[in-house]
C-alpha cells in the first residue's frame, strides 16, 4: 500500500529561527519556510530526500540521533563542522578520539552532535 509513497520523515524545535539558522547557515543545507503553516521547515538533504522541522510549544529533545550524514571522510567533515562552532559529544561506552569520533568495529568512525534544541544529529564515514 505505501511502497510507492514519497515518505518523508521529521522532528520537533522549540525555536524554529534559530533552527533555520542552524541549518541553513552552520550545516548549510538548503532550508524553505513555510510561513503559511506556521513557519515549518522543510530541509533538503542530499539524494532528494526532505525532512520536515516544526515547532513543538512543550519540545523535549530526543534521547537518539534524528539525523545522520553520510560523508566520505568524517575527520575532515567534523574539523570543518568545528570550525563553524559545532561541538561534538562524548557518551559512556564509546572509544571516542580528541575530535570526539569514535572508530570500533562494530560501525563506521561517527561523531554525534546537536542542533541548539538538543536533537542528536551525526556525521558518519560511509
Amino acid at each position: 500500500m505505501l511502497t510507492d509513497s514519497p515518505a518523508f520523515s521529521g522532528f520537533a524545535v522549540p525555536d524554529v529561527d534559530a533552527a533555520r539558522q542552524f541549518y541553513g547557515e552552520t550545516l548549510g543545507l538548503r532550508v524553505e519556510v513555510d510561513t503559511g503553516m506556521g513557519g515549518l521547515l522543510t530541509l533538503h538533504l542530499g539524494g532528494g530526500t526532505d525532512v520536515l522541522v516544526y515547532p513543538k510549544p512543550d519540545y523535549a529533545p530526543a534521547t537518539f540521533t534524528v539525523l545522520n550524514f553520510p560523508v566520505p571522510d568524517v575527520e575532515k567533515a567534523v574539523d570543518e563542522l568545528t570550525a563553524r562552532g559545532v561541538r561534538f559529544q562524548r557518551y559512556d561506552g564509546f572509544d571516542q578520539d580528541e575530535k570526539g569520533i569514535a572508530r570500533g568495529p562494530e560501525g563506521p568512525p561517527i561523531a554525534w552532535f546537536t542542533d541548539p534544541a538538543g536533537n542528536i544529529l551525526s556525521v558518519l564515514e560511509g
